[in-house]
């Protein structure tokens, strides 16, 4: 028996009490939690309208009245939390704009698909019966069920708690959307955005995401999505809230600058689905901690049939055999290629392209994205299923810890130095190497010969009449200065560094060495030509490499932490964190940057930054 049924809302609070639309009469229903599969309620529903108490704990569930044998009779909604945040730091946000803008698919007048159909939908209702999971489920819930088989305590929120700001956003570490979450609103955008922008973490393992631009209407309960500025009146009112592409005029507010990828440069595979099970990632930086555990080296193929059928990509060019990205999209400089696939031969079977893999910062937060809408349906690979419990335990692990994060390789390196935009660093060899400053693993350029170089610095700024260089510490203790070129230049000794002195930091005006017993020597830049002007002025004690930063001292010692002091005489140092392995250290723009004896360049906020 068929029985067209809707909810009254998307979601309700735990212990609040929501209403279902029905036929007249009198019908069996019961609800289940789809995640787990419990049933959590049976009885007898009276139509028009039947409400019920919602006890029960955040998540994802479905009222079944009638047989439950029919979409149209089997309305799904969420249980958000009374206490956003109380029992998780995760939140899933669970895709009911993107369900509903599928449901009555085909039919004119109600169904907004097909795209350029002329007699479709310009406007939905959501008091309707459907609008659940596309395709029975098969993008979000291997992802749901996942998370609850793994044991990992989540809250559910409808995206249309991210619109109105139920959601309780600041409460939580990391958000989710998982699948296929194609429709965003202005206000759902602007939400997310602020709460990675102050510290939130945010994971998508979804393909095609945030595309289309939605609008609300009549208190939530219609949809509205033109797919056409010259038909949306709202073009002659707000352009910016005109209801096409958010990457397309006049919008133009590419989802990139949320996602790090889009679906314009993606790829889409709708004629022949054998290419989709057949088509896989290729590691990039396989060294970075997404792929911890793993065992993936660059270079090597996983994650075979996850990508698909639609994927989201960012433009980027390869530089050495690495792929780095080009900003001309609207992906941020800081976005991270962590893997890629080429799909141009999709051109035949929809739309040729690629999907990347990636993870960025965005303001105090991080934004992960698996690019690819068939990502959960892999999560019985153990490599699928290792990179995103990596993914999900780090990015809503507590705040008050500032984790390193790889940037690439720094293999045979012993000093760093960032000077002029560039990282410089000299080789167990004599090599004086070079590469960009940049998140990606990019990797280092031989520029000039270096026999004797030991140690390397460099100053944030012109102090007291020297201009911006490197100062280079040699084995016969001359500290000697060249112009930071990425090619071969002449170092001019300006004087000799304290005996033992084993690394050097310019910060404020000064020249900084510390030395084999434990001491910390400063000398006035002023006074270089007067090496007995060397001062002793604390001590050093476990220190195994140093940097200045922003006005401060910086140093990593030998039992694993990183510590800071300013750089008058009366000042001591103070505890900064965690710095396991370091053996190499150099500071630019508000971050640390070291090299590990792992053999691993790493970076982290100077100061306690969000993560």
């Amino acid at each position: 028996m068929t029985v067209l049924a809707h909810a009254s809302d998307t979601s309700v609070r735990q212990g609040d009490t929501l209403a279902f639309h029905l036929p007249p009469g009198r019908f069996p229903v019961s609800v289940r939690d789809v995640v787990t599969g419990h049933e959590v309620y049976t009885g007898v529903a009276e139509g028009p309208v039947w409400s019920i108490q919602a006890p029960w704990r955040s998540s994802l569930y479905r009222a079944e009245f009638g047989d439950g044998g029919d979409e149209r009779s089997r309305p799904h909604f969420v249980v958000r939390p009374a206490d956003p945040g109380a029992s998780s730091a995760i939140l899933v946000s669970v895709p009911f704009p993107t369900w509903e803008a599928y449901n009555h698919l085909g039919v004119p007048g109600e169904g907004m698909y097909l795209t350029e159909q002329p007699d479709r939908a310009v406007r939905v209702r959501l008091d309707r019966p459907g609008g659940g999971p596309e395709n029975a489920g098969d993008w979000e819930m291997p992802f749901y069920r996942w998370l609850s088989d793994t044991g990992r305590t989540v809250e559910y929120c409808s995206a249309l708690d991210l619109h109105t700001g139920a959601a309780g956003l600041d409460r939580y570490r990391l958000l989710i959307c998982a699948g296929h979450d194609e429709y965003w609103s202005w206000e759902m955008r602007d939400n997310v955005e602020a709460f990675v922008d102050t510290g939130g973490n945010l994971a998508f393992f979804t393909g095609n995401t945030c595309w289309w631009q939605v609008r609300f209407e009549d208190d939530l309960r219609t949809m509205v999505c033109y797919r056409d500025a010259a038909g949306d009146p709202m073009s002659a009112v707000d352009p910016r809230r005109v209801t096409v592409e958010w990457s397309s005029a006049p919008v133009n507010r590419p989802e990139n600058s949320l996602t790090g990828v889009s679906f314009r440069r993606g790829a889409g595979c709708w004629e022949d689905m054998s290419l989709v099970e057949k088509a896989g990632y290729t590691a990039r930086f396989a060294q970075h901690w997404v792929f911890d555990g793993t065992g993936l080296r660059d270079g090597e193929e996983f994650a075979t049939g996850a990508v698909g059928y639609e994927t989201d990509a960012a433009d980027f060019e390869e530089i050495d055999g690495v792929p780095r990205v080009t900003g001309r999209d609207g992906t941020p400089p800081e976005f991270v290629v962590l893997a890629t696939a080429d799909l141009r031969h999709w051109r035949g079977y929809g739309q040729g392209g690629h999907a990347t893999m990636g993870i960025f910062r965005r303001g105090l937060g991080t934004v992960f994205n698996a690019a690819t809408v068939n990502w959960v349906n892999r999560l019985t690979d153990v490599t699928v299923a290792r990179i995103t419990a990596n993914v999900v335990d780090r990015l809503s692990a507590p705040r008050g810890v500032e984790e390193w994060e790889d940037i690439g390789s720094s293999v045979g390196i012993r000093s760093v130095a960032a000077c002029e935009h560039r990282l410089f660093g000299v080789t167990e060899h004599g090599k004086l190497s070079t590469r960009d400053i940049s998140a990606q693993n990019l990797a280092w350029r031989t520029v000039d010969d270096a026999p004797g170089l030991l140690a390397l610095a460099a100053p944030r700024e012109t102090n007291v009449g020297r201009t911006v260089g490197l100062y280079g510490l040699f084995a016969d203790r001359t500290v000697a200065f060249r112009e930071p070129l990425p090619g071969p230049a002449h170092w001019d000794p300006l004087c000799r560094a304290p005996e033992g002195t084993r690394d050097l930091a310019v910060c404020f005006e000064s020249l900084f060495a510390v030395t084999e017993d434990g001491a910390l020597w400063a000398l006035p830049l002023a006074t270089l030509w007067d090496e007995r002007a060397w001062r002793r002025i604390g001590e050093a004690a476990e220190v195994v490499a140093m940097t200045g930063l922003s006005g401060r001292l910086y140093a990593a010692t030998a039992n694993g932490t990183v510590k800071s002091r300013l750089c008058d005489d009366g000042s001591g140092w103070v505890d900064g964190g965690h710095a396991p392995g370091v053996t190499a250290l150099a500071g630019y723009a508000g971050w640390l940057i070291c090299c590990c004896a792992d053999g691993r360049l790493r970076r982290r906020a100077g100061a306690g930054w969000g993560r």
